[in-house]
């Protein structure tokens, strides 16, 4: 019987908010495909289900082996990789995998999860890429873009490119059936550019790789995209973009600056919303870490992090290192505040807190303006967290 792959979180998911107050780790996206989607093809194995805190636990379910069967729990803020798997695949029940004491992996027969610590210790020697913070998502989504366009692209043949762009490298640029691309650049000197199943690149886009682009997701006309970037299935994006990680279903779809930037599910940003990414003094940018209620450093670049459901209107400045919560609805003449805690209301001038049920039905009316709505186990979610 093959063994069934669990991905946990760890107590150190807290260090990811805000976009582990809504999600699994393993849910959170690097690259073209979510952290997830890419064990599952590396292990070329589905459905792999979660460990993760009991209020998400509905929408991220936990999926046991049969009884006596043996069961692979994989720390959720790891990247795959050929030496991980390798070892992986070599380890038996009752083994466990650590790099410099932290648990990477643990090996059990039957659905005992919380055995104490095995004796059986294996320390692994290779390199390990994990997301730890936020920042994480873009600081590594260059490497993430080439692996994923790798495993997405390998021993298929892209659709053609359209004789109305300009191409260099067309070797490193695949299109997925359905995607319409005309009249545009696409620079793949630097790295790949992966066009999604019936996304629409419109008239005039600059692209310089690496680059991703989901699902029926669109890039509007004269859109500037520098690499390392990638974009969720179905978002809207236009202006200038650059190392920036759109989550599914979120919009920038007008002019305006964004780069280092992390920007959640179900997220709109208005017209000519502005990020800086790096500071005057070209200092280091200090990010406010919710969880810790104290600023760590993020390196010399960091944009906006922004968690889901949340929108920004039309001029919005964004400081270096800005975090937005979850739901929270910003607007104002003047720059945010840098940490806006989920639920607010406001931002530059007042701040108040949104109401449940008025935050619950704006995101269910984001959702509906691309065929969607608002689960149950959203819903629960995002009460357990206003609540909280």
């Amino acid at each position: 019987m093959n063994p069934h792959y669990i991905l946990f979180d760890t107590p150190e998911r807290d260090q990811l908010f805000p976009f582990t107050h809504t999600r699994a780790v393993a849910a959170c996206k690097t690259g073209l495909l979510t952290i997830r989607e890419k064990w599952e093809r590396w292990l070329q194995t589905s459905p792999i289900s979660y460990i993760t805190m009991d209020y998400l636990e509905a929408k991220y379910p936990l999926i046991k082996a049969p009884k006596n069967a043996v069961n692979v729990l994989v720390n959720g803020h790891l990247l795959p990789s050929v030496a991980l798997l390798k070892t992986i695949r070599k380890m038996t029940a009752g083994q466990e995998l650590y790099k410099n004491g932290r648990l990477l992996v643990k090996v059990v027969s039957g659905d005992d999860f919380f055995l104490p610590p095995s004796q059986s210790r294996i320390d692994f020697e290779g390199e390990v890429m994990r997301i730890d913070q936020p920042w994480h998502i873009t600081q590594y989504n260059d490497r993430a873009i080439r692996d994923d366009f790798e495993l997405l692209t390998k021993g298929r043949t892209s659709a053609p490119i359209s004789s109305t762009n300009q191409v260099f490298n067309a070797e490193q640029v695949f299109i997925e059936p359905g995607a319409s691309v005309e009249c545009s650049v696409l620079n793949a000197m630097n790295g790949p550019i992966y066009i999604g199943k019936d996304a629409l690149i419109m008239e005039g886009c600059l692209i310089r790789g690496p680059f991703g682009i989901g699902e029926n997701a669109v890039l509007k006309m004269g859109t500037k995209i520098y690499g390392a970037t990638s974009i969720g299935h179905r978002c809207v994006v236009g202006g200038e973009v650059k190392n920036t990680v759109f989550f599914d279903n979120s919009n920038k779809a007008h002019d305006g600056y964004i780069g280092d930037a992390v920007i959640g599910e179900w997220c709109n940003l208005g017209a000519h919303t502005c990020c800086s990414n790096m500071k005057n003094n070209a200092r280091e940018v200090r990010v406010w870490m919710e969880s810790k209620n104290e600023a760590w450093s993020a390196g010399n670049k960091c944009g906006v992090l922004m968690g889901d459901y949340s929108r920004c209107g039309i001029n919005t400045m964004f400081n270096t290192g800005t975090v937005v919560g979850v739901s929270s609805n910003v607007f104002g003449g003047n720059f945010p505040p840098k940490f806006v805690p989920s639920f607010s209301w406001g931002g530059s001038d007042t701040q108040e807190r949104y109401r449940l049920n008025e935050a619950l039905r704006d995101a269910d009316s984001w959702m509906q303006l691309k065929g969607q709505e608002l689960s149950p186990a959203d819903v629960q979610i995002l009460t357990h967290l206003f609540q909280g």
